[in-house]
């Protein structure tokens, strides 16, 4: 066992909530995203809220902006050769702005975080205006 996996929890809910977003999400015709935080006192990670997005916009005006945050990712995109592709990714949000103490926090739990989902790549992102390029990301451009 990871001292990861010692140090910081999921749920038996909140697991069941990331195996039921990633399977029901790739065939979904738009993007989707749910967004999860660690709790500072019980090192839980949980998802921030109920809401899944489809519009990034709503979504990078949701992002703190002082706070890191996961965020969960499936968008549908066109392949240059037409083939349809459904990438599901971790969003690895750190602000620039936040304090050294989340920063660890969060750097400690990206691992887990990504095994657990059983997402295929992180990005990261330290600005959520980031969020209107994601497509290029996600296609293989930098």
């Amino acid at each position: 066992m990871s001292s990861e996996s010692r140090l910081y929890t999921f749920s038996q809910e909140t697991q069941e909530k990331l195996r039921k977003f990633r399977l029901g999400t790739s065939r979904a015709k738009d993007p989707q995203a749910v967004v999860y935080q660690i709790d500072k006192n019980t090192l839980e990670i949980a998802q921030a809220g109920d809401e899944t997005y489809t519009d990034m916009q709503e979504l990078a005006d949701e992002l703190p902006d002082h706070s890191p945050r996961y965020v969960l990712l499936s968008y549908p995109l066109t392949l240059p050769s037409g083939r349809l592709s459904v990438p599901y990714v971790l969003l690895y949000y750190l602000p620039v702005t936040c304090n050294s103490e989340s920063r660890m926090l969060y750097a400690g739990a990206k691992e887990l975080m990504r095994n657990t989902a059983e997402v295929g790549r992180v990005i990261e992102l330290s600005e959520p205006e980031e969020l209107e390029s994601i497509e290029g990301k996600l296609g293989g451009e930098s």
